[in-house]
């Protein structure tokens, strides 16, 4: 494994700027120095000895073993708040793609260590993982000797990865002496308490349950114990899975340590290791694997009585992505069944590998979508490069299986944020726990001619920071298949498109398909309904609402009874578009609904939960009791003198900071409002907090 950088400045969070128009004199400012820092990061600690010396800057040293959630400040912002979403599998869209079988595990380093924002950060500049439809597994990877070891994943990625049904597993690293590892620490957390418990072990349960996470990646690489440390090691892998196991959680090993106590890599399931991975929920398999290490890990797992898809192959693409050499048919042959799943080692590089210069949003999901879905860009039509993009090898999962839906293409960060077509901040921002359920198959495109364009937008959007572009040479109508669906049928659902044409005139239909294809790699069997028909210069946005009772009767007639009113399942969305020659269309929104949502109850005790002031202004943390109501996330504005709002930002927990404020015209004190907003984007009344200056 690679090791991080030990250290890195403090990125200030919060989603928006505060203008300046009233400033205290520089001076004045000055003379304040600076102040205390409430920026919430991540957390992360050591088992419980702390390294010698002092800590780098915007470093703190924190033990594990001291950790009580009552006396954790940061608690409220690193507490996720969406549960695990339930997915289900469509018939998948090529023949190469399998259920059932191989599974895909990402170990990603979102950041640092050290100073990694509990809630985004203002800058576009951010790995916004979107391909959750291919994963089974998130591993937060990190952690140092210089910095700590065990590592929480914070709030938005947990949220992001639970709305598409994805677990997340904080990591437990304990480093190679060559890169500061200390076996103490191993020692520290395989420690028993005078009653032979282990502490550490109920303190990793107790941490993810707080922080609403799902379990732990275990890596032991420091080398040097024996028999006694493997044995001792062994049974707290033990009584950590037990533990776990109770409260919902799972645990993966890492083939690195051995039962023997020293670290070995083996690149298999082997007699070294078999006890950590029959404790354990699944295995990630060191780099070193070979075509029969493989095989013969599968087939020992079958023998254990364990499913050999519970085994990681590792396949390191930090360095080269889409180019790293992979021998493909020793894990995931075309000719025979899936051998093991796989684990991708840093797919960040997809972020990673553009100039900093270039990284805008754009050029990210550009390199993205190639990397998770290979270089035809549509996973219908799969590559035969070196390449097997996990849209090729797997089948896609989804997750809208019930009504409310909506979605407008938020990818979770942006060059600006949107609301109803108009920019209410200026400013970049990241915040995946903001981000929508997007489309799995990217980009599912049918026509008879030439293919337009299709990718997430950022020059413009109608909610949050993207919209979804569809630009070409028109010679034909195309069909773009969008989103995966189990949503229940009734003759009052409505869908909804937000949408306008940019270029040329488009005429739209809504594509719905009330059944899947028969076979894997079949077109969709959609029927469509008109949708308008949008001329470049027009109307800007416009919303098509259409009522599915205007499909044919026998279509929603289903041969089973009625259940509750219920007529059948939509099972996928689209849209077709027909224009001649060049044309350029924008879906800023899409929801499904089968009666309108009552308003949903606004969070109630707005308050100032801390402040500091320095020479960059005041900073704030800011709280609330959340809504009675099913809500999807709360947004923040500051109210100005004249009454307009600046949206600061939005976060689905219940605690936010916002950094760096200043009064504004005169203003005694500065005024806040907090909305929750539910599944359609519907905003509650808003709570109110002000802060006197």
């Amino acid at each position: 494994m690679r090791q991080l950088p030990t250290r890195r400045s403090v990125v200030l969070t919060g989603v928006g700027t505060a203008a300046a128009l009233a400033l205290p004199s520089a001076a004045a400012r000055a003379a304040e120095g600076p102040a205390p820092d409430l920026q919430p990061h991540a957390s992360y600690w050591y088992p419980d000895s702390l390294p010698s010396g002092t800590p780098g800057p915007g470093i703190t040293w924190r033990s594990l073993k001291d950790w009580r959630a009552e006396d954790d400040e940061d608690l409220a912002f690193n507490t996720a708040s969406v549960l695990l979403a339930a997915r289900f599998t469509p018939v998948p869209v090529n023949r190469t793609a399998r259920g059932g079988q191989a599974r895909v595990q990402a170990l990603v380093s979102f950041d640092h260590t050290a100073g990694n924002p509990s809630q985004g950060a203002p800058t576009a500049d951010y790995y916004a993982l979107t391909h959750w439809a291919y994963l089974d597994e998130l591993v937060f990877w990190g952690g140092s000797a210089g910095e700590g070891l065990i590592l929480a994943p914070n709030a938005p990625i947990v949220d992001a990865a639970h709305r598409n049904g994805v677990p997340v597993l904080g990591t437990v690293f304990l480093p190679p002496t060559a890169w500061g590892g200390e076996l103490r620490w191993t020692r520290d957390l395989v420690r028993r308490d005078a009653l032979g418990r282990f502490p550490l072990a109920a303190k990793l349960v107790e941490v993810a349950t707080a922080y609403g996470f799902d379990g732990w990646f275990v890596n032991a690489e420091t080398d040097g114990g024996d028999a006694a440390l493997g044995a001792e090691m062994l049974a707290f892998v033990t009584d950590l899975k037990r533990r776990a196991e109770t409260a919902g959680l799972r645990i993966t090993w890492y083939d690195a340590m051995t039962i023997d106590g020293s670290v070995g890599w083996q690149g298999a399931l082997d007699d070294r290791n078999q006890d950590f991975f029959r404790t354990a929920d699944a295995m990630f398999v060191d780099f070193r694997w070979s075509p029969r290490s493989l095989a013969d890990s599968g087939d020992l797992a079958r023998r254990l009585g364990r499913d050999r898809y519970e085994l990681w192959a590792g396949i390191d693409v930090e360095a080269r992505g889409w180019n790293t050499p992979v021998d493909w048919d020793a894990i995931v042959p075309r000719d025979r069944p899936h051998t093991v799943s796989y684990g991708l080692y840093r797919p960040e590089w997809t972020r990673n590998q553009l100039p900093p210069e270039g990284r805008t949003p754009g050029r990210f999901h550009a390199a993205d979508d190639r990397f998770w879905t290979g270089r035809s860009l549509d996973p219908s039509q799969p590559d035969t490069d070196g390449w097997r993009a996990p849209a090729t090898v797997v089948a896609d999962r989804s997750t809208v299986d019930r009504l409310p839906f909506a979605t407008s293409f938020n990818t979770g960060h942006g060059l600006r944020w949107y609301q109803d077509g108009e920019v209410v901040s200026a400013a970049e921002w990241n915040h995946l726990g903001l981000q929508d359920r997007l489309p799995g198959r990217r980009w599912v495109v049918r026509s008879a001619g030439r293919r337009p364009a299709v990718t997430l937008d950022f020059a413009d959007a109608w909610r949050g920071g993207s919209s979804l572009l569809v630009d070409g040479d028109f010679d034909a109508p195309a069909t773009v298949e969008l989103h995966a669906t189990r949503l229940p049928l009734t003759r009052s659902t409505v869908v909804e498109l937000t949408h306008r044409a940019d270029a040329g005139t488009v005429t739209v239909e809504l594509a719905v398909a009330l059944r899947e294809p028969a076979r894997p790699g079949e077109p969709v069997p959609y029927i469509y309904l008109p949708a308008g028909r949008l001329k470049a210069g027009g109307a800007g946005w416009t919303t098509s609402t259409l009522r599915l009772s205007t499909l044919r009767p026998n279509l929603l007639t289903p041969a089973a009874p009625r259940v509750n009113g219920r007529l059948g399942t939509l099972r996928s969305l689209g849209v077709r578009l027909t224009a001649h020659g060049r044309a350029t269309w924008r879906l800023g929104a899409l929801a499904v609904r089968d009666r309108a949502a009552a308003p949903v109850p606004a969070p109630t005790r707005a308050r100032v939960t801390g402040s500091a002031t320095g020479a960059g202004g005041t900073s704030l943390r800011l709280a609330w009791h959340p809504s009675p109501g099913a809500v999807r996330h709360y947004e923040l504005h500051r109210l100005l003198p004249g009454g307009n709002r600046r949206f600061l930002g939005g976060t689905c927990g219940n605690a936010f900071f916002v950094p760096a404020l200043e009064p504004e015209g005169g203003e005694r004190s500065a005024r806040f409002e907090i909305r929750a907003v539910d599944e359609l984007y519907t905003a509650s009344a808003p709570a109110t907090t002000v802060h006197s200056w």
